[in-house]
């Protein structure tokens, strides 16, 4: 009879309480995610959360080894203008799937439980893999090159193989979520803490691999979940960027982090406690420098320049009218911009300042609820690359 595995197999489950260096990247990642959402006014800040969530499908993807272009991802999402290519048509689907489920997250729409609870999880996957084409629910076995149906929010019921590492059996999954969802639950960590151990539970989840397929994509969705409960995180940034940025480093202390404990020296778990704090350090370091980056980026007197360049250019080429760059600095500014105003801001009468309007409305400048409602500062994907250079790439 088969021997029933420990879930001591995955400890330690949390690098050592105390250690400086996570603290202060934790701290610093806490205090500038805090400045960066003051940046903006908290409607432009949602316009951008939509910009922000392509993004991050786009390197979610990239991840995964899937480029699916962010144009294909545009089309796709705001036109359902689908490839007719059968496998672009898959990829463009799985992109609008990671886009919807980050969106409920990002509107608070998710499941309201501990983001690392088992029920969280399953929630994940279920959601995602619930929008996915049936040619991406099927995987092989590597063992007998049976194909499998993935069922969606569902632990898998094989033995799997990730590259050089074993996971649990699938009989005991169970217990090792069970163990997983206490080891990370928010009420028995402190703030810092919760910081600390957002990249712990990411590798502890991979280390797990509950699903057939999909974890990397759950993982990711959890942790930018997690990273929104703790308080630090926000549609403004994407951890994915900054993971597909230097996927070669994350693949590799991902992997370093499953090795087992180094002599005495090296922990009490079965696991390095080493690769573990580096893995963390990592996850953080990574953090911070995405939030730096889009701090740049939206820094306001800077986004106001690069937009001005832009929007004067497509008035010299007669994609839009005069007027447009004062309406939608306004509009950057203040948030919103009532309709009533669009005269007074670009200094012409009535039925001239309704073609400004009309025009960055119709290109995607701007957009309004209805027709009397005020209007927004909105992000078209032309505009992407001037306004946000880096940000991904368009062309």
């Amino acid at each position: 009879m088969k021997a029933t595995e420990s879930i001591t197999l995955m400890e330690p489950m949390l690098p050592p309480d105390g250690e400086s260096s996570l603290e202060d990247l934790a701290i610093d990642v806490a205090t500038k995610a805090s400045g960066l959402a003051s940046q903006l006014p908290m409607a432009v800040r949602q316009g951008m959360g939509d910009l922000v969530r392509s993004m991050n499908c786009y390197y979610s993807n990239l991840i995964e080894g899937h480029d699916t272009h962010p144009r294909d991802i545009d089309r796709a999402l705001s036109y359902a203008d689908y490839s007719t290519d059968a496998q672009k048509r898959a990829l463009q689907r799985e992109a609008v799937a990671h886009i919807e489920v980050q969106r409920l997250i990002d509107h608070h729409e998710d499941l309201q439980v501990e983001t690392t609870s088992v029920d969280y999880l399953l929630w994940l996957h279920r959601e995602f893999c619930q929008r996915l084409p049936e040619e991406l629910l099927w995987v092989q076995n590597p063992d007998t090159g049976e194909r499998l149906r993935m069922i969606p929010g569902e632990l898998r019921t094989e033995r799997v193989q990730v590259g050089g590492h074993i996971p649990p059996d699938a009989e005991g999954l169970p217990r090792f979520m069970n163990r997983f969802a206490a080891a990370y639950d928010r009420k028995r960590l402190s703030k810092v803490r919760q910081i600390v151990a957002l990249g712990a539970a990411h590798h502890r989840l991979l280390w797990i691999h509950p699903f057939f397929d999909g974890n990397g994509r759950v993982a990711r969705l959890m942790s930018h979940a997690s990273l929104q409960r703790c308080g630090v995180g926000s549609s403004l940034w994407s951890m994915a960027r900054g993971l597909a940025r230097n996927v070669k480093e994350y693949k590799a202390l991902l992997m370093a982090a499953d090795e087992l404990r180094r002599g005495d020296l090296d922990g009490r778990g079965t696991l390095s406690t080493q690769t573990l704090i580096k893995f963390c350090e990592f996850f953080l370091a990574i953090c911070i420098d995405q939030i730096d980056f889009m701090a740049s980026l939206l820094e306001p007197s800077d986004l106001l320049r690069r937009m001005r360049f832009h929007i004067e250019e497509e008035v010299q080429t007669g994609n839009l009218h005069k007027g447009s760059f004062p309406l939608l600095r306004e509009a950057l500014l203040a948030g919103e911009v009532p309709r009533g105003r669009a005269g007074e801001i670009t200094g012409y009468g009535e039925r001239m300042a309704r073609n400004v309007v009309s025009g960055l409305l119709k290109k995607g400048y701007l957009k309004s609820d209805t027709t009397r409602s005020p209007l927004v500062l909105s992000f078209p994907i032309d505009a992407v690359e001037r306004w946000f250079p880096r940000l991904y790439p368009i062309t």
